[in-house]
């Protein structure tokens, strides 16, 4: 199999499944380490469970035969349902609503509500209606429900990023990133719910974020005050932070730029010139990131002149660089992209894949090796699923909704 032709991506997409199965915990569902069992070392988090439980029913819904002891549909069924379950259950606060961010045995340890883990339940949710998971419709909507009272600041057309867990407290910082995937889950909810505010919404947050990266030199500010200034000196001091890091994120670069691609194809009245500035998005994160620093692979961040700072290789950024490529060439016509995507994924398969164990390495160096700087083990699968499907898909509607039309 050639990497990145149907073939390859199916038996991607069905040994993505088989290692993810292992992730299931009596909460939700946990990280998993390089071997694909669960790290103790880690509580279960909001983000990874409901990350698994998206791909379980994406899974679910594509009907696909299992890879050797991987999950049929009726455990694929059963672990969609673990995950709406938890969600509604230890993950979620009764008291004071919302979901915490991350628990233990004994209950919340991390009791934050963040923008970025409800982004995901959203977004977990609208996928588990989609293949008729119980009680998932009651989850979306509750879901729902806290973005709307909660997380979205209609002044700004943005989300804010944090609250303690009584909802009396609203952090002072503000990012890019729980924007990021709060437009992925409104485009989603927008398609599952029929409610075009989701759509609209997703619009206000991909037109701003636009504007931004077009003052920047197409890098895009990550970090922001209460006042939504940009902070671009945050972290110095903590580059190689996984959600917060200094500097230009290479990854979101090309990840904005295939939301933007779906922003305009959803709406009927998007913001201006998006597809122009995925583009320009897209080539600035290749001409920054791909083989900065002489060999192969994106580094994870640079300056803002575009020198690399942290030079990992990050696997999420790979995954999204051939999800991009795919979607430009589509959107564009351009064969750059399509020549792209084939090196990439051809990169992905000699560095990033692990064809002894499962899964991808979520980390190498800056010699492509496997490497524990920012991220230890295999958290999740959902970059590495949604890179496998999405070109058998069309670039709208959502994930789970194309799925569910084909």
């Amino acid at each position: 199999m050639t990497p990145g032709d149907p073939p390859y991506l199916a038996a991607q997409r069905a040994d993505l499944l088989r290692f993810a199965q292992a992730a299931r915990t009596p909460q939700g569902f946990g990280r998993l380490d390089e071997l694909g069992v669960v790290d103790p070392a880690h509580p279960v988090e909001l983000w990874v469970t409901c990350r698994m439980t998206h791909v379980f029913a994406l899974g679910l819904l594509a009907g696909e035969p299992p890879a050797p002891g991987g999950p049929d549909a009726a455990a694929l069924r059963d672990l969609a349902e673990h995950g709406v379950a938890s969600l509604l259950g230890p993950m979620r606060d009764a008291r004071h609503g919302g979901w915490f961010a991350a628990v233990g045995p004994q209950g919340p340890v991390d009791d934050t509500k963040q923008a970025y883990g409800h982004a995901f339940v959203v977004l977990a949710a609208a996928s588990a209606v989609v293949a008729g998971i119980p009680r998932a419709e009651e989850l979306l909507a509750e879901a729902l429900a806290v973005q709307g009272a909660r997380f979205w600041d209609d002044g700004a057309g943005l989300v804010v990023e944090e609250w303690d867990r009584a909802w009396t407290r609203l952090d002072g910082y503000r990012g890019v990133n729980a924007n990021m995937h709060t437009v992925e889950a409104y485009l989603a909810a927008g398609d599952v719910t029929g409610e075009s505010t989701w759509h609209r919404r997703a619009g206000r947050i991909a037109g701003t974020v636009a504007g931004w990266a077009r003052g920047n030199h197409w890098r895009i500010p990550e970090h922001f005050d209460a006042d939504w200034t940009p902070m671009l000196e945050h972290h110095r001091d903590r580059p190689a932070d996984p959600f917060r890091p200094y500097g230009a994120t290479v990854g979101h670069g090309l990840e904005w730029a295939r939301l933007l691609v779906a922003v305009d194809a959803t709406l009927p009245e998007p913001p201006p010139d998006l597809v122009d500035a995925a583009v320009h998005l897209a080539d600035r994160a290749v001409a920054d990131g791909w083989a900065a620093d002489g060999a192969d692979g994106f580094v994870y961040t640079t300056d803002w002149s575009g020198r690399p700072v942290v030079r990992a290789r990050m696997h999420w950024v790979l995954a999204e660089a051939v999800s991009t490529a795919d979607v430009l060439h589509r959107a564009t016509g351009e064969r750059r992209w399509a020549d792209a995507a084939a090196r990439w994924w051809a990169y992905a398969d000699r560095y990033l894949v692990d064809h002894e164990h499962g899964s991808w390495h979520h980390e190498l160096d800056a010699s492509n090796e496997p490497s524990d700087g920012t991220w230890s083990g295999k958290p999740d699968v959902y970059h590495a699923y949604q890179a496998a499907l999405l070109p058998e898909l069309p670039v709208t509607p959502s994930f789970a909704t194309a799925l569910a039309r084909r």
